[in-house]
Parts: structure tokens; sequence; C-alpha cells
């Protein structure tokens, strides 16, 4: 077991830094097996800090220290101290110059943070607390600093050495090595330093700022993978002139870089000017990457690229404020993509994975505010509710102040704090000074954990033609916060009448006439009524249009009314929403009993919806998609992992063989031969066309299955193909067989294609999956050490693959726990956020609750276990 517990971290305890680092001048001696760094450090004491002992206190890991110096003078080892945590050094001056020189090697580090080998590349990972494994430093985010970093290595083996910033030197000195010196102008915390040295090649463009500078723009990437690069590069242009044209933000370095690598624990990292990106988030053509992948790379190209000014140049003044970088720039890419494709489809991709990752993390041991209160590792604060949360949090703010005043707070929050280390209070504090509004209630939003639950009654008045609305709000209690305070909730409300189209929104004491359409109301209160005049007659509401925040809402919806505001809402949202909820009870009903007949007017509905002509392709795919057999999950006291599966597959076959004629007729009218092209319309042509095709699936047809094959053999896109295997695969038989390994033998070349071929093979639901990824783990393309590799086998089985994951007799549970165990010394991040995977153990049956926690007790029985599996394990075992 873990013998030193760790301690945890509290934001309570949060003082300024001792002292400040006002430059940093590095020079790294590069190679795999044993590289030089040399540190001269330009510290003095903060003036805003209480006066400590005068020493100086640096974090460092895993460093050999080689010679220390002050003002040029070499220290003695009585004055100073290296420990497990770092280098004290004692009674030092007020302000003064530190020379270190470290050895530290890149080969050995699979923790893959700090400066580690990716390939026949170094690369660096610096967030949260990686820096501290390059040299001797404060590695704190309120630590800002102007850095110049000079690279040297061997040219043949690392012709490119790229580091923050701006080129100003490069020479060839003897022996076949060559220099590289890079300065960046502009203040950062440590967090953001980058470096990488390879042997790349790079697709090169430039972008014409909004005030006329020519900014150059690099995609290095190895020399093979090019032609990989065209949408990565249009994204970063797209959303260059998207921020300067929505908040007014001009890039503001003369190069901006982008480096793929192959071994990376994130999606993506923002260091200044050098984005470092896993290799899934930049490489993409048309015959290797699906439409997810297109869209993923555009939207985490913008999320990056955002963050130069929401995180960068405005950063965060500790870890517990990591939402206010990462919630605020989720926000903008979200806004970003909503505004280069489909709006609506895009706010209903952003609500399911809310509702698929964050609500269930709010509900578990391991619930946090979106600025959590206290951690033991940074690394597994990285989560749903910091991102997603935190961008709705951002959301309910734009909304509660309207387009014109949100902008104006931006603009003050940008001017105010450029080059500072702040809080989410900073934020919030922007918002009320350039609206004039108390946001003092709305600051809970940061501070209290969970989902506010509302359960909304209405009452009808035919005389009066009066209408209202009761809401009330209740947030159940969260380890560390049994008793919640009211929340400030917006909540955006539709009315509609018979003919379906919206009515006029005029509430009771309204002084002006309201115009039909969306009107936004705020609750305050724990209960709070709002009342409609001037309506004929009863409504139907139209409740939570766009998700105004993020709330459960308990309805008391007829099937007749969702069936209504499934066919008429003008809100996209709410059209998809209404769905999933009459979807929702039927799946429910069929998990009670699988023979329940299902209601004439579903079908009706669901063919009337399929053969509108004129509907949004893929809002309508989504719309007639069912919710996950995750989420249904989340909707009963105790999990049923075989009855929800069950049912799923009762649902798809019915629909299959019920509406086969309608179905058949939207896969023939949306399967085109056209060119691929990565564009709204398209996307849902092919989204509506493979989700036709899977209900047929699912009904055994042996037309849709012939077509299948005829689809996975005409190899026209990758999202076809895969849509295609997955069936074939799922069905089972030869065909499936066949199918993979002839993907296998035209991509194994391709590492990314590869993953897919995993995944594919992990996420099936055949009952001999488990053992089919067991022997895939021994196969030539698998490795423990690439986090790629680790996600789409191991991941994809623990996470999307429900009913074989949680199979009764706790193989899928045994099989998670051994590959934490080995993957704690290796990459202890990838092993928590594995084990996550299990936290929720208590929303099963006894059986299975019996067995995780056996499993997850073994993890924590387990010698030399690294914080970050420590602090999930113990929390998920924890009162």
């Amino acid at each position: 077991m873990y013998r030193d517990t760790p301690h945890a971290i509290h934001l309570k305890d949060y003082r300024p830094p001792e002292f400040l680092i006002d430059a940093v001048d590095l020079r790294f001696d590069l190679d795999p097996e044993r590289t030089t760094v040399e540190a001269k450090l330009a510290l003095r004491r903060n003036p805003a800090a209480t006066r400590g002992d005068g020493d100086l206190r640096l974090h460092g890991e895993q460093l050999d220290l080689e010679r220390i110096a002050v003002n040029g003078h070499p220290l003695t080892p009585s004055e100073y101290e290296v420990h497990q945590e770092g280098l004290t050094l004692h009674r030092v001056p007020d302000q003064f110059g530190l020379e270190t020189r470290v050895r530290i090697h890149p080969s050995l580090n699979t923790a893959l943070e700090g400066l580690y080998q990716s390939g026949e590349m170094l690369c660096t990972q610096c967030e949260a607390e990686g820096f501290r494994r390059i040299t001797y430093f404060l590695d704190r985010p309120d630590v800002m600093a102007t850095y110049s970093t000079t690279l040297v290595a061997d040219k043949r083996r690392f012709p490119v050495l790229l580091s923050n910033g701006n080129p100003v030197e490069s020479r060839d000195l003897d022996g076949g090595r060559h220099l590289m010196r890079w300065e960046d102008p502009f203040p950062k915390p440590s967090y953001l330093f980058a470096l990488i040295a390879g042997d790349l090649k790079a697709v090169e463009d430039s972008f014409s700022t909004a005030s006329g500078r020519e900014v150059a723009l690099k995609i290095y990437v190895e020399p093979h993978n090019l032609d990989k690069c065209d949408h990565a590069m249009r994204s970063l242009k797209k959303a260059m002139r998207w921020d300067e044209e929505r908040f007014g933000r001009e890039y503001d370095l003369d190069i901006f870089m982008i480096v793929a690598v192959s071994h990376f624990n994130m999606g993506a990292m923002e260091n200044k000017g050098l984005n470092v990106f896993n290799d899934k988030f930049v490489l993409a053509r048309p015959d290797t990457a699906t439409d997810v992948d297109f869209d993923g790379i555009e939207s985490v190209i913008a999320h990056e690229y955002f963050h130069n000014w929401t995180g960068n140049r405005i950063t965060c003044r500790d870890w517990f404020q990591l939402s206010l970088k990462e919630g605020f720039t989720v926000y903008r890419d979200q806004e970003f993509s909503a505004d280069v494709g489909s709006r609506g489809v895009k706010r209903i991709g952003d609500v399911r994975l809310l509702r698929a990752h964050q609500l269930p993390e709010d509900e578990g041991p391991l619930a946090h505010p979106v600025r959590p209160d206290s951690y033991i590792e940074i690394n597994n604060f990285y989560t749903a509710t910091v991102y997603q949360k935190g961008a709705e949090v951002v959301r309910m703010q734009a909304n509660l102040l309207g387009p014109e005043l949100f902008r104006k707070a931006t603009d003050l929050y940008f001017e105010r704090h450029d080059g500072q280390a702040v809080t989410t209070d900073d934020f919030v504090r922007c918002m009320e000074d350039a609206s004039g509004r108390d946001l003092e209630q709305f600051r809970l939003w940061y501070q209290q954990a969970g989902t506010p639950e509302l359960s909304v009654q209405e009452a009808f008045d035919a005389d009066s033609g009066r209408y209202s609305l009761s809401v009330r709000q209740h947030t159940p209690p969260t380890p560390g916060q049994p008793l919640k305070e009211p929340f400030h909730i917006p909540i955006a409300v539709g009315l509609l009448g018979q003919d379906g189209e919206d009515l006029p929104l005029q509430l009771e004491g309204d002084t002006t006439p309201s115009a039909p359409g969306t009107r936004v109301l705020e609750l305050t209160n724990s209960e709070q009524s709002f009342t409609f005049v001037g309506l004929e007659a009863k409504p139907v509401p139209s409740l939570l249009r766009g998700f105004p925040a993020p709330v459960k809402l308990k309805t008391e919806a007829s099937d007749d009314d969702l069936l209504f505001l499934m066919a008429h809402d003008s809100d996209g949202f709410n059209r998809w929403d209404a769905a999933q909820t009459l979807m929702q009870r039927l799946l429910l009903a069929l998990v009670d009993d699988a023979e329940a007949e299902l209601p004439e007017r579903f079908f009706a509905a669901f063919e009337q919806a399929l053969m509108d002509a004129q509907s949004d392709k893929a809002l309508l795919a989504e719309v007639l998609t069912p919710p996950s057999e995750g989420y249904l999950g989340d909707q009963m006291a105790v999990v049923d992992v075989d009855g929800i599966h069950r049912a799923h597959s009762v649902l798809g076959r019915r629909v299959g063989e019920r509406l086969r004629d309608a179905l058949l007729e939207v896969y023939r009218a949306n399967d085109g031969s056209e060119p691929y092209a990565f564009m709204p319309d398209d996307v849902g042509r092919r989204a509506l066309k493979n989700l036709a095709l899977g209900y047929l699936a699912k009904a055994g047809d042996a037309e849709a299955l012939a077509a299948a094959q005829a689809q996975f053999e005409a190899a026209r896109n990758m999202t076809d193909v895969m849509a295609a295997l997955r069936l074939l695969v799922d069905h089972g038989g030869e065909a499936g067989t066949r199918a993979l390994d002839h993907f296998y033998g035209r991509w194994s070349g391709e590492p990314l294609v590869v993953d897919k071929w995993l995944s594919v093979q992990a996420t099936s639901p055949r009952e001999d999956t488990l053992e089919r990824v067991i022997a895939l783990m021994g196969h030539a393309d698998f490795s423990l050490r690439n986090p790629n590799r680790v996600r789409s086998l191991i991941g994809a089985f623990c996470n999307a693959n429900q009913v074989r994951f949680h199979a009764s007799d706790g193989r899928g549970y045994r099989f998670l726990a051994d590959r934490v165990l080995e993957l704690n010394p290796l990459n202890p991040q990838i092993a928590a956020r594995l084990l996550k995977a299990m936290v929720r153990w208590r929303r099963f049956d006894a059986g299975r609750q019996a067995l995780m926690r056996a499993e997850i007790a073994r993890i924590l029985d387990a010698e030399a276990l690294s914080a970050d599996v420590y602090e999930v394990a113990s929390k998920a075992l924890g009162d």
C-alpha cells in the first residue's frame, strides 16, 4: 500500500511566492540518454509575500545536480540541500542570479512529463508540474518570466530544434552539431515552456492579422505525414480570423507552430507559440480519418490557439483556478465550432458529452466544484467538471449579460489582466464591472459541487389566460458539501400553441409587449413562480431551450407533449431532448419487460421525422439516435447492465423491422459517390445514412448486411468504412473476421488507423470481446507505453463497452485493475484515468459492487502506489 500517504493541497492555504523570477536563460545539450540543462535565473524577493526564513525553495524531481552557483560563485554543500521535492538554498540575498546545471534522462521518462522521448523525437509536456523534471525552478503558475532558450544537438539526428517565441539565432557547431536560440518576449509560467527536437518537416503558410502583420504558420510532422496537414492548417487560419472578429484578439508573435507527436498523455498543449499536439488531433485525410476526427481536429486546434489569450497572456494564479483558462477556452472553442458548423448540432454534442461524463462525475465520489477546494495530484483535476461544466458556467454569464455586455466584459478582462496570473473571482468581477450586475450568488457555481435538479409544475387558468410555471431547485449532497445554497440559474423557455408556433412570452407585470420566441427567466430562490398572461389556450412548454444551465430537469410532460415538441419545437436542441426523453422512457420500459409494446405513435413520429426531406440531416441523425447505455444507467436507481443492453437491442431491432422500407430509402438517397468534403451538409448526410444502416443491421436484415459489406469494400472515406466495419464486427461470423483482417492489412502502416482497428474490437458487444482485448495486448502494434494505444484498446473496452466490462463474473474489473497496476510505475496519469471507470461502483447491484470494491482495494494495497492512482482509489472507497 502507499506507505507515505500523500498530503492534500488546499486552496485556503494559498500564499504568494516568496521569490519571483524575472528572466530565464536555458541551454539544453540534447541527447535521449543524457541531456544536460543549464539554467540561469534572475530572482528577487516578492514584495507582496510575507517574509520567510530567507531560504529559497525550488521544485525539482529526478534531477542529477552537477553545478550550482549564486551570482557566479559556486556554493558549498552547507549552503544548499537537495531533497525529494527539490532544492533549498539557505539565506539567499533579496536579489540575485542563480546558475544550475542538471542531468536528465529523456529515454527513461515513461510518465511523459517534462522532457521525454516520443519515437525518434524529443519533446516536452510541462502542464501541470512537468517543468520541475527539467530543472530546479519555482514551478507554479503565478511565477511568470521571460525565457531565452538555446538548444544544441546532433544535426543529423535532430535537424529541427524548436522552442517558445521567435527564432533569433541558428548556426552549425563542430562535430556535426548545431545550435538554435529562441526568445519569448512575453512573460509566462513554467508550465507553458516547450521544446521539440527531431527529424521533422513542416507544412507552411501565413496569416495576415487585422492590423496587417504577417504571421508565419508552421505545422511540423514526421516526413511521411506531410499529406495529412491541410485540414489542420485550414482550421488554424479559421480560428485566428474568428478570434479577431468575435473577441478582438490578435496573435502577438511572428511565428505560430504546431508539432504532432505520437506519445502524449493529453489531446494537445497550448505552450506559447509552440503548440504540441497528440497527432490524433493534427493528421487527417479522408481515407484515414472520420468526420468525428475532422471535427475534433478543427475544435482542438481552435481550443489550443485560443489559449494564447485565455491561458497564456492571462493565466491562472494557482491550479485551483484551472477552469479560469480551461472553462473559458472550451466555451470559446464551442462557439467557434457552432459558428463555422451547425449551431444546433454542436450544442447537442456538447450536452451529450456533459451528460455522459460531467453529470455522473457530480454524482460520484470524485465530485468537486468547478474551482476545487483541495487536491492531492493536480493531474486528476483535468476533469469534465473543470472543462465542460466550467464552459457552461461561462456560457451562463454570457447569456445573463447578453452579447454586447459580455463582449464589453471580456474586453475589460483582457485589458485589465494582460500579463497576470488571476482567479475566477477576477473573471466574474469583470462581468460585474462591465454590466453593473451583482453576480455574488452566481459565484456559487464555482464553489459548490453537484448538479441542481429542477422540478417544474404548470397551471393554466382558462378564464384569465394566465399560465404559471412553478420551478423548484434542489442539489443533492456531494463529498464534503452536504448542504447546498440555491444557485442563480438562467432558464430559457418558450411556449408553443396548438399549431406548433411560438407564442408571445408576456410575463405578469410586463409594461411592454413581448414577442414570440425564447425568454430567459432567472431562478434565484429554492422555489419560484413565473406567470405568463394573454394566452387563449393552455400552451405546451418548451423548457431549457439550448440547455442554458448544467441542470437536470424532472418533467411531467406526457408522451404526447414530447412527440409534439419533437415535431414542432423551433429550438433544435429541445427537439432532440424531447426525442431523447421519449426514447429513454421506452427503453426503460423495455428494461423492465423486453416484450413490452412500443406505441404506434412512436413509430409514426420516427418515420415522419426520417422522411422529412427539409430537415437538417445532421440534426435529424442526432434526434433519431437513442440515449447511450451508460446514460440510461444513470437514470436508474440501480444500473441493470444486462437489461439496458437487451432493451437497446430490442428497440433497434424493432425500429429496423418496422421501418425497413423507409430506412432503406433514406440509406439509398444519402449514399452518394461524390468526393469527400468536411462540410455540414455532407457530414449530416453520412451521419443519417449510417444511422439508417445501423437500425437495419440490428434487425439482421440481409440486404442491410450486404450493403454494409459493399460500403466497407467501396472504401470511399473512413467515415463510411468505419461505420460498416463496426456493423460487420458486431454481427460476427466470417464476414466480420475477414473485414478486420482486410482492414489491418490495408492500414497497418498508419498508427492512428490501427487505433480505430483496436477500438472497434474493444467496443463490440460480442461475448468473446474481453478475450479478444487480452489477445490484442500481445499484438506487435500494442504498447502500454503509448497512451493512444492504451486509450484505444483498454480505455475503449472499460469506458465504452458497458455490457462486457460490467460482466457479472467480474473479469472486466480484474482486467482493469491489473492494467492500472501495470501502468502505475510507467505512466501514473493514464493509470489514474483508467481507474475512474470503477469509481461509481455503488451505482450497481450488490454482486458487482463487491467485485469492483475488491479490485479497488487490491489496487490501494499495492506497493509504491503513485499519488495519482492513490487519490482516485482512496476517494472511490471513501465514506
